[in-house]
């Protein structure tokens, strides 16, 4: 696969990541309310809130990452660095 290809292509795999990190920022707080209704989850709610949101920002700190590097990449034609 050519690289300039492989870069729109890691390009659009960004903006899915971003996304689907700015989408579990709005759906943690109508998800948090049924969770809590799960007696098991109970004494660990601010455990879960923290993991919820770790993954949420990871998602989109990689997807930027990963927008940066290769948007990068297209106007200079060098590959990114792994």
């Amino acid at each position: 696969m050519d690289d300039n290809l492989r870069a729109k292509l890691q390009l659009v795999w960004g903006v899915l990541l971003v996304l689907a990190g700015v989408g579990l920022f709005f759906r943690i707080p109508q998800v948090m309310p049924q969770i809590k209704q799960i007696g098991y989850f109970a004494a660990v709610i601010p455990f879960v809130y923290f993991c919820m949101y770790f993954v949420a920002v990871f998602l989109i700190a990689g997807g930027a990452r990963k927008l940066y590097l290769n948007a990068k990449q297209l106007k200079s034609d060098t590959p990114p660095k792994p």
